[in-house]
């Protein structure tokens, strides 16, 4: 295991900057406070977060230390979990146990992200998840040590059900991917869709990182579903739209992606993307806020970020604001101060830490211009509805997490 993990391991990046000696602050383990961008560098989720999720968390660390001068030095780790669960928890076991690592973020793959959230909570250090969606980690496996940062399936399920009720589209066929991230998807969206008075016909499922989708997309066409739902993400969701498209699917059915974002349109183009309704938690050109970090990220980057990465930026900035109010990173002291903490920056509105992890901020319901709409490169979409945090994501009513009273 450990020439596996050096393998995966992504060389530690020091914070520039800081060259004077640094205060032992008593609260802080070493006088160091560790973040480790646990991502997918180069599989199916790599444009999703990987060196752009990355290139975010410094960002933060950066903006974090010219602003705040801490007395503790920030220190940034990053590593590759290659989707794979037993990697991604050994790489948080080490980071945890040997690298002094305080906080981990990203852990996109819904299956890494559960898995990581498990040692966290037996190391008693934090885990902010700005990539994965499951519910689960908000219900039977929450943790508190765990946060849910950016999106879940829950959230996606109910934006579309709204779409669904508007727009007669009342009878739905998934194509999904076959791990923790498709089955949330097409449980959560299948509630929303019946909720709404939807009918789900079938489902069919794919591994992770298909490239060829013909037959599955064939018995999606034959099904008749006036809906064709990709429950899927990434490439994979790449992947899928442009073979619906091949088999000349639309407009006889309309492809859904459940999980699509500005990443895959940019990718596609707006003209095979063009009249595509998404759900988003972040987009670029919302308002002066979100345009001035996006356009600083771009120069960073050389691309416009998708929730994912904006989510890196929001949730490693708080998670230091919270250690330097409290002069502490004991996860415990540092996380009841975020959970009473209000959020509100250029990702997270109206945002608010609960009980059970979730962190509630407002969604977007958007749809992607056509080529002659936009004004330049990234003006994808129009945003066509805000929909209330409180209203996207699951009541605590109804939560099956062990940390809420009820």
């Amino acid at each position: 295991m450990k020439p596996l993990l050096s393998a995966a391991l992504v060389a530690a990046t020091l914070v520039a900057g800081q060259t004077s000696t640094y205060a032992q602050s008593t609260g802080i383990s070493d006088g160091v406070v560790k973040i480790g961008v646990l991502t997918d560098m180069t599989g199916v989720f790599s444009d999703l977060a990987g060196p752009g999720a990355v290139t975010a968390a410094q960002m933060a660390i950066d903006d974090f230390v010219a602003a705040n001068k801490p007395p503790f030095k920030v220190e940034i780790l990053s590593a590759d979990h290659q989707n794979k669960p037993d990697i991604g928890s050994g790489i948080a076991r080490q980071w945890f146990d040997t690298n002094g690592v305080d906080l981990i973020t990203d852990t996109i793959n819904s299956g890494v992200a559960l898995a990581v959230s498990g040692v966290a909570e037996s190391k008693n250090k934090m885990l902010i998840v700005t990539g994965s969606g499951s519910t689960r980690l908000t219900n039977e496996q929450c943790s508190p040590n765990t946060i849910s940062y950016t999106w879940d399936t829950y959230s996606y399920a109910n934006g579309q059900a709204r779409i669904v009720k508007n727009l007669g589209l009342d009878t739905w066929y998934f194509v999904a991917v076959d791990y923790a991230l498709g089955k949330s998807l097409v449980s959560e969206a299948s509630g929303a869709i019946t909720r709404s008075g939807g009918k789900i016909v079938g489902t069919v499922n794919h591994p992770i990182s298909t490239t060829d989708f013909s037959s599955f997309l064939l018995q999606a066409q034959s099904s008749k579903a006036k809906v064709i739902g990709l429950a899927n993400a990434g490439a994979d969701l790449l992947n899928s739209i442009k073979a619906a498209k091949d088999f000349n699917i639309t407009p006889s059915q309309t492809i859904v992606p459940l999980v699509g974002t500005i990443t895959e349109v940019n990718a596609l183009g707006a003209a095979a993307a063009q009249g595509m309704i998404l759900v988003e938690p972040f987009y670029w050109d919302l308002d002066d806020k979100s345009r001035q970090w996006s356009k600083r990220f771009f120069d960073k980057f050389g691309k416009m970020p998708n929730f994912v990465q904006a989510g890196a930026y929001s949730a490693v900035t708080n998670y230091l604001q919270a250690v330097k109010s409290t002069g502490s990173d004991d996860a415990g002291v540092v996380m009841k101060k975020l959970k009473s903490m209000p959020l509100d920056d250029m990702f997270a509105r109206n945002g608010k830490i609960r009980a059970d992890g979730r962190m509630v901020h407002d969604l977007y319901l958007v749809q992607v211009k056509s080529p002659d709409k936009m004004k330049g490169k990234w003006d994808y979409y129009d945003v066509k509805e805000i929909i209330p945090g409180d209203e996207a994501f699951q009541s605590l009513e109804t939560s099956r997490c062990n940390l809420v009273k009820k």
